[in-house]
């Protein structure tokens, strides 16, 4: 069998439209740093502009203006906002919608978790802190852009989740509670919002070596667990997140919704 290769000229003409997002408006959260951070500058160097927003304003315009200089033009903006508050989420819409124009992307990354332990030993404040934040902030985020979507005939929302939805923990386990509500939370928007063309979807990562998840990578035993378990024999990197980002945003995915896509390097291929 003669097979072929590519010249450059042809490689050249293999057509991007696929992933081409350019004029698309993509609003994160938790975007400063990390699996946000990663996913943001993903989707402006495809074409997006992107509003970049956690807690701190110094933080996000830092991200922003580094995406900015890479890109060689206004690409994204920066916006402080607690997710965890509705009316911080809503001037975020509205300053997105004022800044840049209607949302057609939305990134819900946006996460806490106060408490590792049993969860029987769980502070009730606690508890209510993390299933407001990681569940119900994605539900109001959600109800104020999807009027946006609908009204332009389309949209992509991805709510990041865990593979630790997909089992118990003794340490984790409201945080793996709320990740679980975040698949089903996803399921149910998937199917009230497909036949307006929305589409949503869950990213489910493993274990990703970023400054949120380093109480677990960072031992001997996440050591152990990446040159053992892991089929793929290491742990993600926050830059793993940006390909399925962009894929998800663009018309690559356009007939995947409601799945919850694990991003695990192989070790929860049997969840």
């Amino acid at each position: 069998m003669i097979r072929h290769t590519l010249t450059p000229l042809e490689t050249a003409m293999i057509p991007t439209a696929l992933f081409d997002l350019t004029g698309k408006v993509a609003l994160l959260t938790g975007a400063s740093k990390g699996m946000g951070k990663a996913m943001a500058e993903a989707l402006a160097e495809h074409g997006a502009k992107v509003m970049i927003s956690s807690r701190k304003l110094d933080q996000c315009q830092a991200v922003a203006d580094a995406i900015n200089a890479k890109c060689g033009e206004q690409r994204a903006w920066a916006f402080a906002c607690n997710a965890g508050y509705k009316e911080q989420l809503q001037a975020l819409v509205d300053a997105t919608h004022q800044r840049i124009g209607p949302i057609d992307i939305v990134v819900g990354n946006a996460g806490v978790n106060p408490f590792y332990g049993a969860q029987t030993e769980i502070s009730d404040e606690a508890y209510d802190k993390i299933m407001s934040t990681n569940v119900k902030s994605n539900l109001w985020l959600v109800k104020m852009v999807a009027p946006d979507m609908i009204a332009r005939g389309g949209g992509s929302i991805m709510i990041t989740a865990s593979v630790g939805a997909f089992g118990p923990s003794t340490t984790l386990g409201t945080y793996a509670i709320s990740k679980m509500a975040v698949i089903s939370l996803v399921r149910n928007l998937a199917a009230e919002l497909g036949p307006q063309g929305v589409r949503v979807n869950a990213i489910c990562p493993g274990l990703i070596r970023t400054d949120f998840a380093q109480a677990l990578w960072d031992n001997p035993a996440g050591e152990k667990r990446a040159r053992e378990a892991i089929p793929l024999r290491r742990l993600g990197e926050a830059e793993d997140l940006k390909g399925l980002a962009v894929f998800l945003a663009s018309g690559a995915s356009g007939y995947i919704t409601g799945q919850a896509i694990t991003i695990c390097g192989g070790s929860h291929m049997r969840a």
